[in-house]
């Protein structure tokens, strides 16, 4: 039998995956991070960005998480995001337009923006973009 940890990913709205997985894969604040069973116990910042769940004896699951924190503990990961959102439910058009508006109130030098947050909001539409397009090409193989 082969090796496998516990996942959940949780957003403060609810739980949106709980299961085995055989590894993790997701973005830490100094790069990617790639959990196995028997991790060394972790806690860490994660960044905007795509969680891929490798299931056991199936296909990788793809979540939008806007940030928050992980826990790994030798037989369990814990994902507690800010937003987490499944792969298949994010949507394109309005990640695109979001991008758009942030790109748009950072190039306006004039008028009380709030530029931290502007910035923000730019990279999780991004992150969000690029989740996309991993799905994309993970279906086009």
């Amino acid at each position: 039998m082969a090796l496998r940890v516990h996942v959940d990913v949780v957003s403060a709205e609810e739980q949106i995956y709980s299961g085995e997985a055989e590894y993790v894969v997701l973005p830490g604040e100094a790069g990617e991070l790639g959990i196995w069973p028997r991790h060394t116990p972790l806690l860490t910042r994660i960044k905007p960005g795509a969680v891929r769940i490798k299931v056991p004896d199936g296909e990788a699951e793809v979540i939008y998480v806007s940030g928050g924190m992980l826990e790994v503990q030798p037989n369990m990961v814990t994902v507690l995001a800010d937003t987490a959102i499944r792969g298949a439910d994010l949507d394109e058009a309005k990640a695109l337009e979001a991008k758009k508006a942030a790109e748009e109130a950072l190039q306006n030098r004039s008028g009380n923006i709030d530029y931290a947050k502007a910035e923000s909001e730019l990279a999780e539409a991004v992150a969000q973009l690029a989740t996309i397009e991993k799905l994309r090409k993970r279906r086009a193989h």
